[in-house]
């Protein structure tokens, strides 16, 4: 009997002494500490787990992935039109855009002559000052729609814009790109070459730029954002008559109009008799 009642006064004996040691009570608050720092990154991994599954779920839902491409064509239609050369200091233009608001000097100047015919230049015939060659760039960022080999305009690469513009690059030689890519503003996409059309000028680039196929004069639109042009449809909202002349199957310009005597023109007419 005198055993049962000593056994509570023991183990409560046993109590006391483990708390009456030094290091007791630091073990209980260390342990205890454990045990609710363990339960936090316990609570935490779950908490990201979750996270992280629904993250993958509204990816495979295809959640966000086209976030990218309309900032690819905001920044591609805002971008200003560049030369087709890497430095534009080591530049000269050999031939000008054929303009025909500008004086009869200046006019004469941008006729190209080939096989006893006369032609309006309808872009730049760019060259480098040392009459080297030089790489070819786009003027633009846009897609490739035509690669086409030709001796006499010297091979040709289209690259198509926005606002129903493309830019031309004639008489170049080791071609990088093919129909399709797509290519940023300042990639080579070529070098310099040489032309039948127009021999004179060297080894040099043809660069022209067109909306709708139209030429635009290069030199009046260099330094300007793409987005800054007007559409044929803003343009016959401004100019109703200016449009429909141009629009006139009579004034329209073929694609291949380089190569295209203007008959009409009297001015190319007398300089072609003298």
């Amino acid at each position: 009997m005198r055993e049962e009642e000593n056994k509570p006064t023991s183990k409560k004996s046993i109590i006391r002494r483990f708390l009456n040691k030094r290091w007791a009570l630091p073990a209980i608050y260390i342990a205890s500490a454990a045990l609710i720092l363990a339960g936090a990154i316990w609570a935490q991994n779950s908490f990201n787990n979750s996270a992280d599954n629904t993250i993958d779920k509204d990816e495979a839902a295809g959640i966000g992935n086209n976030t990218e491409e309309p900032a690819i064509e905001v920044n591609s239609n805002l971008e200003k039109i560049n030369m087709p050369v890497t430095d534009s200091q080591l530049a000269v233009i050999k031939k000008d855009f054929y303009d025909k608001d500008a004086d009869k000097e200046k006019r004469a100047a941008a006729l190209v002559f080939y096989n006893n015919r006369v032609m309006q230049n309808k872009g730049l015939d760019i060259a480098a000052k040392d009459g080297g060659a030089f790489d070819v760039v786009a003027s633009l960022s846009g897609k490739v729609n035509k690669v086409k080999e030709d001796s006499l305009l010297g091979n040709e690469v289209e690259i198509e814009h926005e606002n129903g513009v493309v830019t031309r690059y004639q008489s170049i030689t080791d071609i990088k790109v093919a129909v399709g890519d797509e290519v940023k503003q300042g990639a080579v996409i070529a070098k310099a070459g040489r032309s039948l059309l127009n021999e004179e000028a060297g080894t040099h680039v043809h660069f022209e730029i067109r909306q709708d196929d139209v030429a635009l004069n290069p030199n009046a639109i260099f330094g300007s954002q793409l987005a800054s042009l007007e559409t044929k449809d803003e343009a016959a909202d401004k100019n109703p008559s200016s449009v429909s002349e141009k629009e006139n199957p009579e004034n329209s310009e073929s694609k291949d109009d380089r190569t295209k005597e203007d008959p009409s023109d009297s001015e190319m007419s007398n300089t072609e008799e003298g």
